[in-house]
């Protein structure tokens, strides 16, 4: 039988989750995809519910079937409230996602500048490689479309550190795939920080 949490997470209900949880429901039970209660929550972006749920001492790492937790998922679709609070609760900066990813890889390939600049402020591997041999500026490059928010993605990288010397598995650099799709602004910032 799915546990009540679930509802109440998908509710947005803090009140019936503080209730169940004094009832003795289990906080990371998981429904019939591996979700706990406080990855139900972060897929609808219900904050009042991850924030009660992390408050009561819910998993912030629990993966589901998809390899997803509250903390992955929350960078790569762009909850930055949820994000604060899972990184506030300890969340696990050396995770990765079913590609083989960090959370800041999909934070820049699904255009989230809130969340990159989150992700920034910890001590993420900003040139971690996932299973394609992408760093995050390349997903930035190759996933992107080259307009303000990749822009924006790339700056804050670039400033941050990135090394944007390395390259893909066809050795393709993150400045010749700019150079390669017409980008010229993501060209300047790539180029600017790398002869600076």
């Amino acid at each position: 039988m799915k546990n009540p949490l679930h509802a109440a997470a998908a509710s947005n209900d803090a009140n019936e989750i503080r209730r169940l949880a004094g009832e003795g429901l289990p906080l990371d039970s998981r429904d019939g995809r591996g979700r706990t209660p406080l990855l139900v929550a972060t897929y609808l972006n219900n904050i009042e519910a991850a924030e009660t749920l992390i408050a009561l001492g819910a998993d912030i790492n629990a993966r589901d079937d998809r390899r997803d937790s509250p903390f992955l998922y929350a960078a790569a679709e762009g909850r930055p409230e949820i994000l604060e609070m899972t990184l506030a609760a300890g969340a696990d900066l050396r995770s990765t996602n079913r590609y083989g990813g960090n959370a800041l890889i999909p934070a820049c390939h699904h255009e989230h500048p809130d969340c990159v600049r989150i992700l920034l402020r910890t001590d993420i591997d900003i040139d971690h490689v996932n299973d394609l041999g992408w760093t995050a500026l390349l997903e930035t490059v190759i996933l992107g479309d080259g307009s303000e928010g990749y822009q924006e993605i790339a700056r804050m990288l670039m400033e941050a550190g990135a090394d944007a010397s390395i390259a893909d598995p066809d050795g393709v650099t993150p400045l010749a795939h700019a150079e390669r799709r017409g980008f010229t602004e993501m060209v300047a910032i790539i180029a600017r920080q790398t002869d600076g």
